[in-house]
């Protein structure tokens, strides 16, 4: 008898949601990472800024791929869409956690994720599930 017959098969309908919880899964590991680099590595923390940049770029192009895959036309628009919410709700968050407001780093960080979720979603809407 198979254990896993009964296990429920769960899909999530939205690319948007489904981007965005991998782009969550990748800010963490990410997040994960540049904490262990900073702990246990030459990493200094003047350094930090510039690899977050990195991590939300890597998490957009991620989240961004994941709901081109899942929309699986106009790539460019839902990645892109993806990009554009994850920065808004990552600059939400760190408003209601350390009153930060808006300066040229963010408005670099919102231009990134929007380019990288574009590229991401352009890649996934073109990749072919085996």
């Amino acid at each position: 008898m198979n254990p896993m017959k009964n296990v429920p098969n769960v899909h999530m309908k939205s690319p948007m949601l489904s981007g965005l919880l991998y782009a969550g899964i990748w800010l963490a590991a990410g997040a994960l990472l540049l904490s262990a680099l900073l702990r246990w590595g030459s990493m200094q923390e003047s350094e930090l800024p510039s690899y977050s940049m990195i991590v939300h770029g890597c998490a957009a192009l991620a989240g961004g791929f994941v709901s081109g895959r899942r929309s699986g036309r106009r790539g460019w628009y839902s990645g892109g869409m993806l990009g554009l919410f994850y920065a808004v709700l990552v600059l939400f968050i760190s408003f209601m956690a350390s009153n930060t407001g808006v300066s040229g780093r963010t408005l670099i960080m919102l231009l990134e994720t929007l380019l990288c979720g574009m590229v991401g979603g352009m890649v996934g809407v073109n990749a072919k599930r085996s």
